[in-house]
């Protein structure tokens, strides 16, 4: 298979005052291509800045990110930005839908932004795919939290991703509400041969991936390995 992700020598820090705070240090692991890889830690580990180094969303101090082929470092911002757009999708654990667009309009977004002419139907049948056909006009605020999520999902996977980031995609759901998005994610990535990394604090949903890798204080802990099934 060949690798989707590539981090090498990663290191991300900030300033406060006159103390540099270190959040990632020597961060380096590899994903390929089609595989599900989760990344797991306590809270202030560093899983959501590593997420946003891997999708090209910030910069980092040292090292490097490859990202589908592409060096980050040499992309400038609207490259970046096309990059994310036709091989990247995200799914975030306030569902980030915009409140003013019905559910039918947030997922024909990335669409429309690549130019498809046929965004409203592949749209429609995303949102039927994930069991909201008879809700693709109503808007995030008339929605359940389980609801809005599934309106996430469809959107992230409606540009046919290459890889997808999932930031505790089921942190604001209850536990049967986060099961049926989880087995909707899962079922998607396969269907779409999408690779699937997921930023969890959950080692039920981590144990569910291919790989994991375990950050804690802003370094590796445990190398990615294949949880026994």
């Amino acid at each position: 298979m060949s690798k989707i992700l590539k981090i090498t020598g990663l290191e991300k820090s900030y300033t406060s005052g006159n103390k540099r705070l270190a959040v990632l240090q020597d961060i380096s692991f590899e994903v390929e291509k089609g595989q599900t890889f989760s990344i797991v830690g306590p809270s202030g580990s560093g899983k959501t800045t590593l997420l946003g180094l891997c999708a090209g969303l910030d910069d980092p101090n040292a090292g490097y990110v490859e990202l589908c082929g592409q060096d980050l470092n040499a992309l400038n911002e609207d490259q970046r930005a096309q990059l994310r757009n036709k091989h990247v999708g995200f799914i975030f654990q306030n569902f980030q839908l915009l409140p003013t667009l019905t559910a039918l309009e947030n997922v024909s977004v990335p669409l429309e932004l690549q130019g498809a002419k046929d965004a409203t139907i592949k749209s429609r049948a995303l949102l039927e795919k994930v069991g909201l056909g008879d809700r693709v006009h109503h808007y995030p605020s008339q929605l359940s939290g389980g609801e809005q999520q599934r309106v996430a999902l469809a959107r992230a996977f409606s540009n046919a991703p290459s890889i997808l980031f999932a930031d505790e995609p089921t942190g604001n759901l209850d536990a049967e509400t986060g099961e049926k998005v989880i087995r909707l994610l899962f079922d998607l990535n396969k269907e779409n041969g999408t690779t699937l990394i997921i930023i969890t604090h959950d080692m039920e949903l981590a144990n569910r991936t291919q790989h994991i890798l375990k950050l804690k204080g802003g370094k590796i802990v445990t190398h990615p390995l294949t949880p026994a099934l």
